[in-house]
């Protein structure tokens, strides 16, 4: 869902582009009617208002109204770093309490509400993310509900590209429709509701890692060389593939047979396509494997450790 130049124009935190339904989902499913359905909505608010968020409770000729509604409470994937390899189709856990004015009926079966997360600043992002569905909330209060949604993230149909890895922030919408359809000719924008909020907390979007390890002569003499050769790659989400991931520390370890802890042996860099090598002298039977700590854009990997016999 990435911001494309054809609507870089459109001011605001919202834009048309980024709730582009990405093509793996059916034409007129429920996922891509909620996208659609928002992209209107939102892109019309802020193509027309130039704002980062309404500010009037009276709409313009072409804009919505204010909806009274606010977010708090928003905790994404509970903060656990949110994982992303080159292609598998990733639902990240968000919980949120909207508290809302009295006049705003939420159990409307036309009034949606949903999370989302931005990377850059919240009037001008670079990237956005949203659920294939709305949020789904339970009452708890006159005026507040408790909320839970996914954001939907596809990497192999253009949601992120290498450069978004990192930090990220968290938003909220609201959407009060009150019986307008925005796929009909008559539809009215003045007559919508809406509410928007960011600047909230979210985990790093991080590129998933994989690490490999293979610890060779095996079995080996006791006091003879052992070479450790191995491999750090990373989801690679320009190209839906995994590429070697360049200078970086990465630990060899070991374990002796029947221990439950690995220690460290030696740290070493890999190389400029990923690779690992090393060598070390032979001493008890055990498992050597490398381990990477991970970074603000990669996610830490232990490679499984590969048994060495010492005779």
């Amino acid at each position: 869902m990435r911001i494309s130049a054809t609507v870089a124009a459109v001011s605001g935190a919202l834009v048309l582009s980024a709730f582009a339904v990405p093509a793996a989902q059916a034409a007129g499913s429920d996922a891509g009617s909620y996208r659609s359905d928002v992209a209107k909505v939102i892109a019309a608010a802020h193509a027309a208002s130039g704002k980062a968020a309404l500010s009037s409770s009276t709409a313009a000729d072409d804009e919505p109204y204010a909806l009274d509604v606010t977010f708090s409470n928003v905790k994404v994937h509970s903060g656990k770093p949110i994982v992303v390899g080159a292609a598998a189709h990733v639902s990240v856990p968000v919980t949120y309490t909207l508290t809302h004015g009295a006049d705003v009926d939420v159990t409307a079966s036309d009034f949606d509400s949903g999370p989302f997360l931005y990377k850059g600043s919240f009037t001008d992002p670079t990237n956005m993310l949203f659920g294939d569905n709305p949020g789904t909330c339970t009452v708890t209060s006159a005026t507040t509900e408790s909320c839970k949604a996914t954001i939907d993230i596809r990497p192999a149909d253009g949601d992120l590209s290498n450069v978004d890895a990192g930090a990220w922030k968290a938003g909220a919408l609201a959407i009060a429709y009150n019986g307008q359809d925005p796929t009909s000719s008559t539809f009215d924008i003045t007559k919508v509701g809406v509410a928007e909020q960011g600047a909230f907390a979210s985990p790093n979007v991080t590129r998933l890692s994989k690490l490999t390890v293979n610890a060779a002569p095996e079995p080996v003499k006791k006091g003879k060389t052992i070479t450790v050769t191995g491999k750090l790659t990373r989801a690679n989400w320009d190209g839906d593939n995994y590429t070697g991931y360049s200078t970086q520390p990465v630990k060899l370890q070991f374990r002796k047979k029947n221990a439950t802890t690995y220690t460290t042996v030696k740290t070493i860099k890999t190389t400029s396509n990923g690779s690992l090598k090393t060598t070390v002298k032979a001493t008890v039977d055990g498992y050597f494997r490398y381990s990477f700590a991970g970074t603000a854009t990669t996610a830490p990997i232990n490679a499984t450790g590969d048994y060495v016999d010492v005779k």
